[in-house]
């Protein structure tokens, strides 16, 4: 009983520290749909907590049929070394939007303790390098006496934080990928691009319907000063521990719907379409999203975890 005490007042201590945290501007992160099987995105305690090799790849192509509109590619890998509780992953991304192109890449690592019985707490950090860049020649200039932006590329560090806490059945989180901020083109008076620390919040739980049907109801929330609060519902069903079917509702934003399919016990695909509510939605042709999820058993079980989160 006095290592948990102990243990949820660090909890608590924690989450605390990451509330008085400074605040941020504009939500800028790359958005995903399917943001539950891509966690390690943005929480860095999610790493080797499925207790594989888990690797994964996605692509998002936004608002279609848009000029200059965003498309992420995202790959991540993950996974438990065989030292009691540690868990190290590697993450790429290239988040390309109109003019400005961003590619990130960091490492994870994360540390996994027993809160009690059932339930465990990790603590992750992320470490590495963002490098953006801005190629005017892909703007149109409709004022000739507008500022004459130049070709830049920057780089920039990334760090952030994370706490994972979780059983078989459910799952919470909260992070912030990177906590540093960061201007571009500080020299100019009249605008300055900036990029901004994001909060997140994840969570879920899975409802054992009968032995062939599993439901997962989940939220993100997203918080990031001078933006509204981004949320995302979702409810996925998982079928014989093969097909899954879902729709999710980003609040005042997009209605999804989404599939995927364990094709065998190591690989798993899926795909999600976004309907823009937005009046945006009147010029663009929706969203698409597809991941490919490959796992490898530890030495330890022989076999992928069978948790659906």
């Amino acid at each position: 009983m006095t290592f948990i005490k102990s243990n949820l007042c660090a909890l608590i201590l924690l989450m605390s520290l990451f509330f008085m945290l400074p605040s941020a501007q504009a939500q800028q992160d790359s958005q995903y749909t399917q943001y539950m099987y891509n966690t390690i995105s943005v929480n860095p305690a999610y790493a080797g907590s499925r207790e594989s090799l888990s690797v994964l790849g996605v692509y998002r192509n936004q608002w279609v049929g848009l000029d200059g509109a965003p498309e992420t590619l995202n790959f991540s890998a993950h996974s438990p070394i065989g030292v009691k509780g540690i868990g190290l992953g590697l993450g790429l991304t290239s988040d390309k939007l109109g003019p400005s192109e961003e590619s990130v890449i960091t490492a994870d690592f994360s540390y996994t303790i027993q809160f009690s019985e059932e339930i465990k707490l990790a603590f992750g950090v992320k470490g590495g390098m963002s490098l953006w860049n801005l190629d005017p020649n892909k703007l149109t200039i409709y004022d000739p006496n507008d500022y004459n932006l130049r070709l830049q590329n920057q780089s920039s560090p990334v760090i952030g934080a994370g706490l994972y806490l979780y059983n078989e059945k459910w799952y919470a989180g909260i992070s912030s990928p990177n906590f540093l901020e960061t201007e571009y083109y500080d020299e100019v008076q009249v605008s300055t691009a900036m990029e901004k620390m994001h909060m997140y919040f994840i969570g879920g739980y899975v409802f054992t319907i009968n032995p062939s049907l599993k439901l997962k109801p989940a939220v993100l929330a997203k918080a990031v000063k001078g933006a509204p609060l981004a949320i995302d519902l979702s409810a996925n069903a998982l079928l014989y521990d093969k097909a899954t079917f879902g729709l999710a509702y980003r609040l005042d934003a997009a209605v999804s719907a989404m599939a995927g399919f364990q094709v065998s016990d190591n690989i798993m695909v899926g795909y999600a379409y976004d309907y823009d509510t937005t009046e945006l939605g009147s010029y663009n042709n929706g969203s698409h999203e597809i991941f490919l999820r490959f796992e490898l058993g530890t030495r330890f079980r022989g076999k992928v975890n069978p948790r659906f989160f």
